[in-house]
This record gives C-alpha cells, sequence and structure tokens, in this order.
C-alpha cells in the first residue's frame, strides 16, 4: 500500500506564495501505467537515460516534457539552458542560501522546511522540476570537498535536517534527490574510492541519516554515490538499493546515478538503479543487447521506467505549470539572515564574549575583501549581490582599524 503524500496545502510565514498541490504516488502509479502500455521498446530505453546534460529524459511525441533538474545545495543554481521548445529555463539570479552545514547548525526543523520551502519556491518560478540535493552523507574526512553541503557528522541531526528540508521543497511540487547514496566520504578518488565499513557502523552511522529523510520525507529520488561500498558499486548493489531502501524503508520514488557514475549498465538496472544521468550512448545500447540477448528481462526494465514515468508525470512542466522567474527575493534574502543568525554557535559566552561590545576592529585575510560568498561547482549561485565582510560591519556601527 502506497504511503500518504505529505500535506499538499501550506502558508508559510514570511512568504507569500501557497505550497502548490502535489500529484499523490497513487495517481501518478496510475499515470505511468496507462502511459507505459504506450511506449515501444526503444523509448522505454530511453527513459533510462538523462537528456541533454542536465535534464530528465521525454518522449515529446507522447506528451512526456523533458524535465529541467538544477544543483541547489546553496540555492537554485541558475546556469541558462535552452529547453527542447527553446526557452529559456531558470532565472539569471536566485537567492544565495547558506550552506547545509550551517543549516543543521541552527538544531532547528521549522527552519530548515522554511528554508526548503523558499528554494522549492525559486525552483519551480525557475522551470525546475528536481533538484539535486540535499547532500547529507556523514563527515568522516574533514578534508572532504563537500562537507560544506553536506549537514553533520551526527547522522540524527543530518536526518532530521535534511527531512524538513526536503518537505519544505516538495511542498512546491518540486522533487529532491537525496544523496550520494551511500558512505561517500571523499572527493579525492571518488570514483574508484571502495569505503570499506562494517554492517553495523553503515547501518548506525552511514546509513542512519539516510533512513530518517526516506521515512520523514519520501524524496522523489535518491542519487547513488560514486564510490564502491565493501567492493561493490553502491549504483549495482540490489542489498543496497532494494532490500534496505526499498523494502525495509518503504522508498517509493526512483533511484538515478550520479554524473557518469557506475559502469555496468546491466548490474545497474537489475538492482534497480532506475536512470543513468546524464545519459550516454553506450547506456542505452547495452540495455538494449541485454534485453535481446536475454540477459535482462523487459518486465526488470518496465519497472525502472514506470519509476521515471511516475516522476515525470508529477512535475510542474508535465502539469502545465508557466514559470514566472519571480520569486520573493527580499523575503528569501532575509530568510538566509535568520538561518546564518541561528547556524552560529558558541560554545561558551564567558564574559559575554558576544554581542562585541568593542566596536574596532582589525580584518586579517585576503577574503575579508575578496568575499567567498559561496561553494564552487554544484554550490555556485548567480547571486543578486554580495555584502563582504568589511562592507557588513561598517554597515553595522563597526570602525575598522586600518
Amino acid at each position: 500500500m502506497k504511503k500518504l503524500i505529505f500535506s499538499v496545502v501550506a502558508l508559510l510565514v514570511g512568504s507569500t506564495v501557497l505550497a502548490q498541490p502535489v500529484m499523490s504516488y497513487e495517481e501518478a502509479e496510475a499515470k505511468a501505467n496507462e502511459i507505459l502500455k504506450s511506449l515501444t521498446l526503444e523509448e522505454k530505453l530511453s527513459m533510462t537515460q538523462g537528456h541533454n546534460r542536465f535534464f530528465f529524459p521525454g518522449v515529446p511525441e507522447k506528451g512526456l516534457p523533458y524535465i529541467y533538474t538544477t544543483d541547489a545545495s546553496m540555492g537554485v543554481k541558475n546556469k541558462q539552458h535552452l529547453h527542447d521548445a527553446g526557452e529559456v529555463i531558470l532565472a539569471e539570479r536566485t537567492t544565495q542560501f547558506p550552506a547545509f552545514i550551517m543549516l543543521a547548525a541552527t538544531f532547528n526543523p521549522d527552519l530548515a522546511y522554511k528554508y526548503g520551502h523558499a528554494v522549492g519556491e525559486e525552483a519551480r518560478m525557475a522551470g525546475a522540476g528536481v533538484i539535486l540535493g540535499p547532500g547529507m552523507n556523514i563527515y568522516r574526512n574533514a578534508q572532504c570537498g563537500r562537507n560544506f553541503e553536506y549537514y553533520s557528522e551526527d547522522p540524527l541531526l543530518a536526518g532530521k535536517t535534511a527531512a524538513a528540508m526536503i518537505n519544505g521543497v516538495e511542498s512546491h511540487g518540486v522533487g529532491t534527490s537525496l544523496k550520494h547514496f551511500a558512505a561517500n566520504n571523499q572527493e579525492i578518488n571518488r570514483l574508484a574510492n571502495d569505503s570499506r565499513v562494517s554492517m553495523r557502523a553503515l547501518r548506525e552511522i552511514y546509513l542512519r541519516n539516510f533512513e530518517i529523510a526516506v521515512k520523514e520525507s519520501q524524496p522523489w529520488t535518491i542519487m547513488t554515490s560514486y564510490n564502491y561500498i565493501n567492493g561493490r558499486h553502491a549504483s549495482e548493489d540490489p542489498g543496497l538499493l532494494e532490500t534496505i531502501l526499498r523494502d525495509e524503508w518503504g522508498f517509493e520514488g526512483l533511484v538515478m546515478t550520479d554524473w557518469n557514475g557506475g559502469y555496468d549498465v546491466d548490474k545497474q538496472i537489475a538492482a534497480g538503479n532506475d536512470l543513468m544521468m546524464p545519459g550516454k550512448m553506450f547506456h542505452y545500447e547495452g540495455i538494449l543487447q541485454a534485453v535481446k540477448e536475454g540477459k535482462l528481462a523487459e518486465s526488470d526494465l518496465d519497472i525502472c521506467v514506470k519509476r521515471v514515468l511516475e516522476l515525470v508525470v508529477r512535475t510542474p512542466r508535465f502539469q502545465g505549470y508557466k514559470f514566472s522567474n519571480k520569486p520573493d527575493m527580499k523575503a528569501h534574502a532575509e530568510l538566509t539572515r535568520e538561518v546564518a543568525a541561528e547556524g552560529f554557535v558558541l560554545l561558551k559566552n564567558e564574559g559575554v564574549t558576544l554581542p562585541l561590545r568593542e566596536r574596532k576592529v582589525a580584518l586579517f585575510g585576503s577574503t575579508s575583501y575578496n568575499f567567498i560568498a559561496g561553494g564552487a561547482g554544484s554550490g555556485n549561485v548567480n547571486r543578486p549581490y554580495v555584502v563582504d565582510l568589511r562592507d557588513g560591519l561598517l554597515g553595522n556601527g563597526f570602525t575598522l582599524n586600518e
């Protein structure tokens, strides 16, 4: 029995935008079954491959549009891309939100929901159907290059924060992609790294955060990680993707690879990895050959295609939403300030160190002036403005010792 989807309409304090009605999994399943019957084998194969790097697959001649995805680890990443129909996707400017590490440090699920609600509003209004996040791996290595876009070294805190954030995003009918599943704790050699971990540690630390998020938010997608886990690639592991994720936790969405993740497409499909991103011809040809040779049953392929279809039919673009590119940037800027202020944690405030009583300060280091306002790569956002540390202090009554 499918679980009930979370509340479809909610008015958020500080925002004038109502959450959007979201198609239930039952409705999506019925629609997907109907469409699946009309697809040829070649069209089914195409539905397991991404399109034009950042689009989920579609069959426009069958009424299935390509669905745009966007990074959003610190706000909606807004490089402009051309949709298949020629429209420009995504706004020129979007809000630079605090990193997830800061969001988790608030210890405030209600604020995490508001954060997700704002991100979901900007993604929907910009034409995106799925955001590629949140990332929530455990801080195992302090040098991991993506720690800023993960949540915590504590699985309970990470799981609760991610669940609230996901519920906020998906209240707008925009999907999320919880990543990187699983035990992805370093960026160096990430395509070949093998995470050797006992089952107890895996369950209690590296999977516990994902389990909480899945059970409390039902993200639309899970993105598998690049690494191996105990000698088996994450995207090729049926024990991870079917037994644990779907059978034990009740996950109802689709599983997708990270970009160019995995090697054996037959094993990925058989393991329950439904969608290969960004999509390569050798994926298409490999699955086709496997079906023709009897190595992969078409009924197994149908399971993956159906999950992709269930996502596509729930998206704003499939339902005819006309994106406006007019989010409430002022309200979202105020929210970023709220998250940042609440995310600062001082273990001891002996002698009332904070707030600062000495109003004359000196700044050291070039980044006090040449400010690093956000992460690189997937964390980069085309923000409307940046206030550096110098100007921020001057604007709040401080005097700088030059």
